[in-house]
């Protein structure tokens, strides 16, 4: 069975490409969790943070906005001091107060989800320049959404960190179309294709 290149290493990317990456994701806790996988991973790599995600759902409550966005100074030092943990305090307050503003979104729009899929319609995007080996790391679509969440207050979500986000969330469908996901996801419908 065919995989995408990237993810082929018997571990921690294989598992999470088979069963999460590019799957339409429509959980409001799963969005947060992703996403501040996302800020504690500039500067740094994803399989990092993959191998990390238990002490980050230690740290954070198993990724609860709520209770996330009441953290004060003690739980920043809490954080930090735990063995394993990037001991970042900016990206540890940018958590905080992108949580904050995540409950924010859901008092305006009903869910974050509902919020983040408008921004395609409810439609996943697939690129056909992709699939000539036109990849990207940003576009059109993640600089639209980063511009919005930054009006509101989030950090660390620039253009390449929030076209990561719309890739693992199923919003851009970038598996590779050989991988055994790209046509199990194709089939689920509901897919825009764009030419430009």
């Amino acid at each position: 069975m065919y995989k995408c290149a990237w993810c082929r290493d018997g571990g921690v990317n294989e598992a999470y490409h088979d069963a999460e990456w590019g799957i339409p994701l429509h959980d409001d806790r799963r969005h947060f969790e992703y996403l501040m996988m996302e800020v504690m991973q500039c500067g740094l790599n994803w399989t990092m943070m993959l191998k990390k995600r238990e002490i980050f759902r230690q740290c954070f409550d198993g990724f609860d906005f709520n209770a996330i966005a009441n953290y004060g100074e003690a739980d920043v030092e809490r954080i930090l001091s735990t063995e394993g943990m990037i001991r970042s305090p900016r990206k540890v307050n940018a958590v905080i107060g992108n949580a904050r503003c995540f409950i924010g979104i859901i008092g305006e729009f009903g869910s974050f989800d509902r919020y983040l899929w408008a921004f395609t319609d409810g439609q996943t995007h697939v690129y056909r320049r992709h699939h000539r080996g036109q990849w990207e790391a940003s576009n059109a679509l993640s600089d639209a959404v980063s511009a919005d969440l930054k009006k509101r207050g989030f950090k660390y979500l620039g253009s390449v960190t929030v076209f990561s986000h719309l890739q693992a969330c199923g919003m851009i469908n970038d598996h590779e179309p050989d991988c055994f996901l790209y046509e199990r996801l194709m089939a689920m419908g509901n897919v825009r294709f764009i030419d430009d």
